[in-house]
């Protein structure tokens, strides 16, 4: 089956979609932070041999790649967004796949809008240490020297395990700037943990209740106690674990991610 893709803007998001409607349910990726719908080339290359002609759309968040950028990125605002570009697509509950913060967006989104199921990609929802870092790291990141907290970050993705061709998409396909890491980790900054975590376990609240399949994936075993309180919010969630892929599994494993979402 013929490869379609339409390169345009669904609302107020640049993004690609391929594929023809038929009974399956159709795909939205999602990005991380600083990068653009080209992440997922490899995994979409392998999904196109297993599940040829599946519907997929792949979106540019605000302020990234081709989509323009906005004066704040309020999250909510964003998955209004995302809802929009979906709704404009003609996708009716899609089945959300997000890495890195596209991770967030996605949980936030199925919680909001009708969806047959969740793939949060090395995401964990709980903000803990990493809002205790940014919280500290808070004057540097409205300074000049900003992009030291960033480069900190990438240090802690083990980049470096990445197979050649995926190690240079990370680092080319991304264009990281201040406005970006503020305006999308304001939540964080100006929220304490104890309540973003009520806000995150009420958000799995609603996606239990609604039965919508839950999946986590990761390249490393979850921390015990966030596995933990994830299951106690999510009982019925899948967590796969891909080894040895740091915080991109879908670069490292994409034949295993895509074997994930046929169907």
């Amino acid at each position: 089956m013929k490869d379609i893709r339409d390169i345009r803007f669904f609302g107020y998001l640049a993004g690609e979609i391929r594929g023809t409607d038929d009974d399956r349910p159709p795909l939205v990726f999602v990005h991380g932070l600083t990068y653009d719908r080209r992440q997922w080339g490899p995994l979409l290359d392998e999904l196109a041999a297993v599940d040829p002609g599946r519907r997929v759309l792949t979106l540019d968040l605000p302020g990234h790649g081709e989509s323009a950028r906005w004066d704040g990125y309020d999250l909510d605002k964003v998955v209004a967004a995302l809802h929009t570009a979906v709704t404009e697509a003609g996708l009716a509950a899609p089945v959300v796949v997000g890495h890195s913060l596209g991770g967030v967006l996605v949980t936030r989104y199925a919680a909001a809008h009708a969806t047959r199921g969740v793939v949060n990609v090395d995401q964990p929802l709980l903000a803990g240490g990493f809002g205790d870092v940014l919280r500290q790291a808070e004057p540097v990141l409205r300074s000049p020297s900003w992009g030291e907290i960033w480069d900190r970050m990438l240090g802690n993705m083990q980049i470096d395990r990445l197979p050649p061709a995926a190690r240079h998409l990370v680092s080319t396909a991304t264009d990281p700037r201040q406005d970006l890491l503020l305006g999308y980790w304001d939540e964080i900054l100006v929220t304490s943990a104890e309540e973003l975590g009520r806000r995150q376990t009420h958000l799995l609240d609603v996606i239990r209740s609604n039965g919508v399949p839950y999946r986590y994936v990761t390249g490393h075993s979850p921390d015990p106690a966030y596995e933990g309180w994830l299951r106690s919010a999510l009982p019925d969630v899948t967590v796969t674990v891909l080894p040895g892929s740091g915080h991109f599994p879908h670069l490292v494993h994409p034949r295993e991610m895509a074997g994930m979402l046929a169907g």
